[in-house]
């Protein structure tokens, strides 16, 4: 198999060095002014809500009450588009709430905030949703949650991460929660937008909404080079190429097949010039991409089902436990249909990164054309975007942009990928004058 710097090296004449040799390395703890330096609104916000948070905890150990004025509240909704680092603002957030320093709020060095940065905290509760849409079934846990009282600490957080996938009976589900809130309990919800179509208007008018904007290339790089055993020049190229989000970043420094993927689709944009490949490569592309997720989610699969046959009694003897498996069909169907939506998200997901991907090719290209001094998406593709750029009209690359942006819409209303794929590519075709 062709490495991915080799296909880079292939491909445009760049690679990055040693990409693929990433290591996580020991880090000194980060407080958390520190994590939101490069947001000093955000940080100002989330250091005021928690020293006051802590001001009426204390205030209540001595047996006083004391309001927390504007600057805390008992329910949040953070937004901030794709990869600012939402969740990351709510866990720092969550560690402020939860410090035991007496000192500095946030310190990043007690076990309460390294628990809480480390996902471990008996207190927090972080619901990451991985299905289509995130139905009452999963609110009405959460419910139940922020019931219970804190073991440790004097709050009790749920954090829920791709709020915009709340269908409507489960963001009523969790309005009277946040209406009335326990005493002990913050709730944070992260979403793109508080535009009716991505969040419910009913729940934003009861919390506080906190703005997370894009962190800065040099911020980026920064994390980067702190968490992995890489190169500035590496992290820099994960930054400006994941279009600035943290995460994704992340996983092309240490992930190959994502590194692999995106070289792949962006090599589509020249196969668009030779006859009927692109759709040849289109179609290896695509079922690549649904053969793996399927085969990361075999093993998920597999212990799931395990479980609920163990739960109901699979192995046992005698005639309970057979009336009990029998009676079981409810319960496989449930989670057998549970797990294809999952997986059909992931494989959205997946494709959906690989579409924004191909934006920025085209992006590249109308910047080159224009002759935009700006950052390029993909610096190691500039030969690439000038050659699209020399070979197709800036109509024709606007048209090219506007097949991708149809796609992505397609694919999210349940088209076929493969379909959709053929139809984006058919458009790209004559939007370059290609016959």
């Amino acid at each position: 198999m062709v490495s991915y710097s080799n296909l880079l090296t292939l491909l445009c004449g760049h690679c990055w060095d040693e990409v693929n040799k990433v290591g996580w390395v020991n880090t000194s703890p980060v407080s958390v002014a520190d994590r939101l330096a490069d947001a000093p609104a955000v940080r100002e916000t989330i250091l005021a809500a928690a020293s006051a948070a802590r001001e009426k905890a204390q205030a209540k150990a001595r047996g006083e009450t004391l309001e927390m004025g504007h600057s805390m509240s008992h329910a949040w909704v953070i937004t901030g588009p794709p990869g600012s680092g939402r969740s990351i603002a709510a866990m720092a957030f969550a560690a402020a709430l939860v410090c035991t320093d007496p000192v500095e709020t946030g310190c990043g060095r007690c076990q309460s905030c390294q628990d809480v940065f480390a996902d471990a905290h008996t207190d927090v509760v972080h619901i990451v949703p991985t299905e289509l849409s995130i139905g009452i079934e999963s609110m009405q846990t959460v419910r139940k949650e922020a019931a219970k009282l804190p073991t440790i600490s004097p709050w009790r957080i749920i954090i829920i991460e791709d709020a915009d996938r709340l269908t409507a009976d489960a963001a009523n589900s969790l309005l009277k929660t946040v209406e009335e809130p326990p005493e002990h309990t913050v709730i944070m919800m992260c979403t793109p937008s508080i535009d009716p179509e991505d969040f419910s208007p009913t729940l934003r008018s009861r919390c506080r909404h906190l703005f997370i904007p894009s962190p800065s290339t040099g911020e980026i790089v920064r994390i980067l080079t702190t968490e992995q055993s890489v190169s500035r020049e590496d992290a820099q190229l994960a930054a400006v190429a994941s279009l600035h989000h943290v995460g994704r970043a992340r996983r092309l420094l240490s992930d190959p097949e994502n590194q692999k993927r995106r070289a792949a689709i962006l090599h589509l944009a020249e196969l668009v010039f030779h006859r009927d490949e692109v759709f040849k490569a289109s179609l290896v592309f695509v079922r690549g991409v649904e053969k793996q997720i399927k085969s990361q989610a075999e093993e998920k699969n597999a212990d799931e089902l395990a479980t609920l046959e163990q739960s109901l009694g699979k192995g046992g003897r005698g005639k309970g436990t057979q009336k009990v498996m029998e009676g079981g069909g409810g319960a496989f169907k449930e989670l057998a249909e549970k797990q294809k939506k999952r997986t059909t998200r992931s494989i959205r997901d997946t494709l959906d990164l690989a579409l924004v991907d191909l934006t920025g090719i085209y992006r590249d290209a109308v910047m080159a054309q224009s002759h935009a001094q700006v950052q390029l998406t993909h610096p190691d593709f500039e030969g690439l975007s000038r050659d699209l750029a020399a070979q197709v009209t800036g109509a024709g690359l606007v048209e090219c942009l506007d097949a991708v942006a149809q796609c992505r819409e397609r694919i999210n209303l349940n088209v076929t990928p493969v379909i959709a794929f053929d139809g984006m590519f058919g458009r790209i075709r004559l939007a370059c004058g290609v016959s």
